[in-house]
C-alpha cells in the first residue's frame, strides 16, 4: 500500500490486487477530528466500461435517501395507459404553424400526457444521453378531432394542446389508429378543461433526491395541513387494516347478489335504461322503434347519395374510410346526424355506411326463409315467370323488409340511369349487393353456386324493378 501525506490530509489506496475487484476505497482522513473522519467516509463505485457513477454515501442517515428511490417507482411508469408506435407530425409550436414533417414515433400514453420518443421507450431510456428528454404533452384542456383535410394520409386526426401545440398522428391501419384515438380523447374527457385547475402532484416523487430529513420534514407537513377527520381516518386504516379481508368479503358477497337478482336485458330496455342500436339491430326492430315501414337512416344516406352522388365514379363500389366508422358510433349513440356536414363531404363514406347497415343486419333484407324460394325463382327458364314469380314474393315479404327493398332499389335504378357518368351497370351493382342482401342462414359448400344466384336476383330486380314492384306503384 502506498501513502502520500500532509500537514491536513491523508489519502489511502488500496493495490492493484484490490482494485481487480472493481472498487476504490478513498478515506479523506481529518487530522483533527475522529468524528469527522467516519462521517465523511465515502466509496465510488466503478462500472464495467470504467465509469465513475455518483458516490454513494456510507452514512446511515443519507443510506434511506437511496432506499426509498428503489422502493418508489417514477408516478409515470405507474400510469401508462397505452403505447406503441405511430406516425407523428408537429405542425405548430406555441401557435406558430410548422412545416409538415412526418416521423415515426414510439408514442406512450398516461392518464395526463402523451410522450413522443424516436424508439421504444425502454430503448430510449438506455440510450438517453443527459437533459436529452422526450417531447411531452400536456392533454389537459387538450382537444382531439379528426384531421382529413390536413393531409393527404389516410386516417390522421390531429392534438391541439392549450399551448398552442398542434400534432398530427397517423396510421395505416384502421382498427389501430381508432383505438388510439378513443384512448386519448377518453383521457382528454376525464381531465380537467381548465388546466389551472388541476389536481396538486405529489411532491413525494418529485423530491427523490432529497435528503431523507427533507423528505420526511415535507411529508410531516402534508399530514399538518390534512382535516382532522382526514387523520382519523388515516389511523383508522392503519390500526384496522386486519379488517380489509372481511370488508373484500363481504363486497364480493354482495356484488355476487346484486349479479344474480340483476334485471334482464328485455326489462332494462322496456323501462329505456338501454336502448337499442341501429346498426346490428333487426330490421323490423328499428322500424317499430321509428314507427315507421323504412329506417330514417337509410333514408337519409339515400337522400344524401342522390343529392351529390350519382355522378361519382365508382359509387357504391369504392369502400368509405375510417370515418365510416365513426359515422355507424355517432347512428348508434343516437346523436343527430347531419350528412351534410363537412366531415362527411366524401360519399363515399356515406354509401360505405349504408351497406355495412345491411351488412349487419342479424337477418338480411331478403330473409332466411325467403331464401331457398327466391333461388328457385330466379332458376326458372321463362323470363316473364320469373318476373311473376318475384313479385310473388316480394308482396309476401314483411312490411319493413317490402318496403325498404322497394325504396333501395328504387334508389339503385337511379344509378344505373347515370352509369355513362359512374361507370355503374345492373351486373356492377348486382355483385355489389347480392351477397349483402340475400343469403343462406347456414352456408353449405355451394357458396359459389349461391353467389352467382344471389347477383343475378339483385340484378333482375334493378332491370325489372317497375314490374316487380308495379302493384305498389300509384
Amino acid at each position: 500500500m502506498q501513502k502520500s501525506t500532509n500537514s491536513d490530509t491523508s489519502v489511502e489506496t488500496l493495490s492493484p490486487t484490490r482494485q481487480g475487484t472493481g472498487a476504490v476505497q478513498m478515506r479523506i482522513k481529518n487530522a483533527n477530528s475522529h468524528h469527522d473522519r467516519l462521517s465523511q467516509s465515502k466509496s465510488m463505485i466503478l462500472t464495467d466500461v470504467g465509469k465513475v457513477t455518483e458516490p454513494i454515501s456510507r452514512h446511515r442517515r443519507n443510506h434511506s435517501q437511496h432506499v426509498l428511490k428503489d422502493v418508489i417507482p417514477p408516478l409515470e411508469q405507474l400510469m401508462v395507459e397505452k403505447e406503441g408506435y405511430l406516425q407523428k407530425a408537429k405542425i405548430a409550436d406555441g401557435g406558430k404553424k410548422l412545416r409538415k414533417n412526418w416521423s415515426t414515433s414510439w408514442i406512450v400514453l398516461s392518464s395526463r400526457k402523451i410522450e413522443f420518443y424516436k424508439e421504444s421507450k425502454q430503448q430510449a431510456l438506455s440510450n438517453m444521453k443527459t437533459g436529452n428528454k422526450p417531447e411531452s404533452v400536456d392533454l389537459c384542456g387538450a382537444h382531439i378531432e379528426w384531421a382529413k383535410e390536413k393531409s393527404s394520409r389516410k386516417n390522421v386526426f390531429q392534438i391541439t394542446t392549450v399551448s398552442g401545440n398542434e400534432f398530427l398522428l397517423q396510421s395505416d391501419i384502421d382498427f389501430i389508429i381508432l383505438d388510439w384515438f378513443h384512448a386519448i380523447k377518453n383521457a382528454i374527457d376525464r381531465l380537467p378543461k381548465d388546466p389551472s385547475s388541476s389536481p396538486r402532484k405529489m411532491e413525494l416523487f418529485k423530491i427523490q433526491r432529497s435528503s431523507s430529513t427533507e423528505l420526511l420534514s415535507h411529508y410531516d407537513s402534508d399530514i399538518k395541513e390534512q382535516k382532522p377527520e382526514h387523520r382519523k381516518s388515516l389511523m383508522f386504516r392503519l390500526h384496522h387494516s386486519a379488517s380489509d379481508t372481511s370488508d373484500k368479503n363481504r363486497v364480493r358477497s354482495r356484488l355476487k347478489k346484486f349479479i344474480t337478482r340483476r334485471p334482464s336485458l328485455k326489462t332494462l330496455q322496456e323501462k329505456g335504461l338501454i336502448k337499442d342500436q341501429i346498426f346490428g339491430s333487426h330490421l323490423h326492430a328499428v322500424c317499430e322503434r321509428e314507427n315507421s315501414t323504412v329506417p330514417r337512416f337509410v333514408k337519409q344516406c339515400i337522400e344524401a347519395v342522390e343529392k351529390r352522388g350519382l355522378d361519382v365514379d365508382g359509387i357504391y363500389r369504392v369502400s368509405g374510410n375510417l370515418a365510416t366508422i365513426q359515422l355507424r358510433f355517432i347512428v348508434n349513440q343516437e346523436e343527430k346526424l347531419n350528412l351534410d356536414d363537412s366531415q362527411w363531404e366524401d360519399i363515399h363514406v356515406v354509401t360505405g355506411a349504408l351497406k355495412m347497415f345491411f351488412r349487419e343486419l342479424p337477418e338480411p333484407l331478403f330473409p332466411y326463409s325467403f331464401f331457398e324460394r327466391f333461388l328457385e325463382a330466379i332458376k326458372k327458364q321463362d323470363n316473364n315467370t320469373r318476373i311473376e314469380a318475384m313479385k310473388s314474393l316480394v308482396q309476401k315479404l314483411p312490411p319493413p323488409n317490402r318496403d325498404t327493398m322497394k325504396v333501395l332499389f328504387g334508389h339503385l335504378t337511379k344509378i344505373v340511369a347515370k352509369a355513362s357518368k359512374n361507370l355503374m351497370s345492373t351486373q356492377s351493382l348486382g355483385i355489389v349487393f347480392g351477397p349483402t342482401l340475400l343469403r343462406a342462414e347456414n352456408e353449405s359448400g355451394n357458396m359459389a353456386i349461391h353467389m352467382v344466384y344471389q347477383n343475378q336476383i339483385a340484378e333482375l330486380m334493378l332491370s325489372e324493378y317497375n314490374k316487380i314492384f308495379s302493384s305498389e306503384e300509384d
